[in-house]
Formats: structure tokens, C-alpha cells, sequence
């Protein structure tokens, strides 16, 4: 009988199809020729794998867990860091507006001096003598 059943005409397949069909009937053959001892088994390698697909599952879930807690740390030094950033960079900016008005009212303050020194030479008459120098020299 099993003889018979390996016995097909495969006129149209080609050599991997052939293969194929072949390997196929080869299964089919030991299905039928298994014991129900080797049926419990056979049922006993699915329980296993099946215990083995629960435990990588959870071991899965385990290692996602994990890994989004570890990006949540990141993610909350990263966001800490830039309000560290955000915070030194508004002081850094306060320190040189501070520094910019008291540069500005030093230039006003010496503009100012030079402005009163201009009127009491003027007043004096030393910038006309100056000036007479200055024209007499030249020509």
C-alpha cells in the first residue's frame, strides 16, 4: 500500500516541485504510520512550546518595559538639561544687558565731560588761540 502511494505520475512539475510533492507524501506517510504514543508526544512538544511562547512573550513584554523606562530617563535628563540651558543662558543674557546700560551711561557720562570741557575751553578763549596757531602754522 505504500508502495502505491509513492507511485504518482509527476508529468508536468519541474524537479523542485517534484521535491516537494515527494517530501509532502513522505508526511503524510508517517502521520499515519504514528503510534498514539507518539501522537502524546507530539502533544507534550506543543505543550512545552507553547509554555516557551509564553515565557518569550513575557520576556518580551519585560524587555519593552525596560527599554521605555530607560528612554523615559533619557528623555527627562535630556529635558532637565535644556532647563538647566534655557535658565544660564537668561542669566548670561541679564549679566550683559546690565553690562550694555553701564557701558551706555559711562559713553554719555564721558560725552557729557567732553561737552562741558568744549564750552569752558570756548569760554575761556584757549580754543581761539589754538585755532590762530593752527592757521598760522599752516600757511
Amino acid at each position: 500500500m505504500e508502495s502505491s502511494s509513492l507511485e504518482i505520475d509527476l508529468p508536468d512539475t519541474n524537479e523542485e516541485g517534484k521535491l516537494y510533492v515527494v517530501d509532502s507524501l513522505n508526511n503524510l506517510n508517517k502521520l499515519h504510520l504514528c503510534s498514539d504514543g507518539s501522537q502524546h508526544r507530539l502533544s507534550m512538544y506543543e505543550e512545552n512550546t507553547g509554555d516557551l511562547m509564553t515565557w518569550s512573550s513575557i520576556s518580551c513584554q519585560h524587555l519593552f518595559f525596560v527599554t521605555l523606562i530607560i528612554i523615559l530617563i533619557v528623555s527627562l535628563a535630556l529635558v532637565s538639561f535644556v532647563i538647566f540651558l534655557t535658565i544660564h543662558t537668561g542669566n548670561k543674557m541679564d549679566e550683559v544687558t546690565s553690562r550694555l546700560a553701564f557701558e551706555r551711561k559711562n559713553t554719555e557720562d564721558l560725552q557729557n565731560i567732553n561737552s562741558m570741557i568744549l564750552k569752558h575751553l570756548n569760554q575761556s578763549g584757549i580754543m581761539e588761540k589754538e585755532e590762530n596757531l593752527f592757521t598760522e602754522n599752516s600757511t
